[in-house]
């Protein structure tokens, strides 16, 4: 097989699984709470890159780790996935899985305006225009069907679907500031927040026997949202010709997931919602067009 077709076959396998996990977040949370999924998946993807990076022959990197190395891995691991999948499946367990999902994505724009205080650089009218069109998205997904009530969605919901995008944006931002192994840095990350997120479940209460439904979907997430899938995509990148011919496909994983939703979750898909999802896609479009000029130009 030739190097560009494994490229779109990791990509395939990244994009298939990862449209599937909205589904698996509302099954698990028909079960357990949103702290027990997280541990039960964070442990399950923890034990899966130690595989991995043992697969890789990358597992003496661990060791050639420092000091500073860790704790900046104990940080990262603080703020994903430890809080970032706190804020996530929380929302996830307020709302519709066709309202959380779409919410989520908006981490494009609001990455450009963290930007602004974090990395010092300038936001364009353009991405004004971005963020518009996004939220007008948002808007859309949020009135459930009903364009006239936009109060349809739970409020706090929508706000930690929404705030979940603010903590990826800052993690993302910190992680490409980090030049190590991205599957030792990941291994880590996992390592630290799974210490805390046991920590954090045995302070309230929640070590117990789960129901074996709940487990398995538990499971299937930290396998396939947290773990290998992510392993698939950076193999993708990194065999690419072209990084953009890639990931642009990512997009097409939002509306496989409305699919799995309304056959697996047994959500009726609100054309407002399918309509809102386009907005948002359409604003980190246009915000991805920005850049791509900006680079060609400078």
């Amino acid at each position: 097989m030739k190097t560009q077709n494994k490229a779109f076959l990791y990509a395939g396998l990244a994009i298939f699984f990862w449209s599937t996990v909205a589904t698996a977040f509302k099954l698990a949370l028909r079960y357990l709470n949103f702290l027990e999924l997280l541990m039960y998946a964070s442990i399950t993807s923890l034990i899966l890159l130690f595989f991995i990076l043992l697969f890789q022959g990358k597992l003496h990197l661990i060791k050639t780790q420092s000091a500073s190395d860790l704790f900046r891995s104990s940080i990262m691991g603080l703020i994903n996935p430890f809080l970032y999948y706190i804020i996530l499946f929380k929302a996830y367990s307020l709302l519709p899985a066709q309202v959380a999902q779409p919410l989520n994505m908006v981490w494009p724009i609001v990455l450009v305006f963290l930007s602004v205080p974090l990395l010092k650089q300038k936001v364009s009218t353009r991405s004004f225009i971005a963020l518009f069109i996004s939220f007008i998205g948002v808007y859309f997904i949020s009135t459930q069907g009903d364009l006239l009530k936009p109060g349809n969605s739970d409020p706090l919901g929508v706000g930690l679907a929404l705030g979940s995008s603010v903590i990826w944006s800052l993690f993302f931002i910190y992680n490409v500031r980090d030049n190590r192994n991205e599957e030792v840095k990941l291994f880590l990350s996992f390592l630290f927040a799974t210490i805390f997120i046991v920590l954090t479940n045995i302070i309230t209460g929640n070590i117990q026997a789960p129901p074996i439904k709940g487990l398995v979907a538990a499971i299937y997430t930290g396998c396939f949202e947290m773990g290998i899938s992510f392993v698939f995509w950076l193999k993708a990148l990194r065999i690419s010709k072209s990084a953009s011919r890639i990931s642009i496909y990512v997009y097409l994983a939002p509306f496989l997931s409305l699919i799995f939703i309304h056959i697996f979750v047994g959500e009726y898909i609100y054309l407002t919602t399918i309509a809102g999802l386009v907005l948002i896609i359409t604003g980190i479009l246009v915000q991805k067009l920005r850049l791509k000029r900006k680079k060609n130009s400078s």
